[in-house]
């Protein structure tokens, strides 16, 4: 049946070409976004997907990343060729509780009163 996603550690699941997935923001996947969208904090980061505007290619990278942290070991490249129930809004879906499980339901980063770690 594989892993099941634990909310506590920020992971939430995903069927993408027709397998279930665990996919998770860890700090290694937000500093790839950092990096990929050209912001210098995780404030910075989360402010851009705040407005809502992404792009395809950012809902790629998004979902590549979480994929990666949830121990998924896929490329952007292989993410851009995958089905999606619902397709574009399935991909929305994801990435919107993706991004909603390490940001927050305000969509802010909290870097000032972070949660505590989990133990691994």
């Amino acid at each position: 049946m594989g892993a099941r996603a634990n909310r506590h550690r920020g992971e939430i699941e995903g069927v993408l070409d027709g397998e279930r997935r665990v996919l998770c923001l860890t700090l290694g996947a937000l500093a790839e976004l950092e990096t990929a969208f050209a912001v210098d904090s995780l404030a910075g980061l989360a402010e851009r997907f705040s407005v809502g505007r992404l792009k395809a290619d950012d809902l790629i990278r998004i979902i590549g990343a979480g994929l990666r942290g949830g121990g998924n070991l896929l490329t952007d490249e292989e993410v851009a060729g995958m089905a999606v129930a619902d397709g574009l809004a399935g991909f929305a879906r994801i990435a919107a509780a993706l991004l909603e499980a390490t940001f927050g339901a305000g969509g802010e980063a909290d870097t000032q009163n972070p949660p505590p770690p989990h133990p691994v």
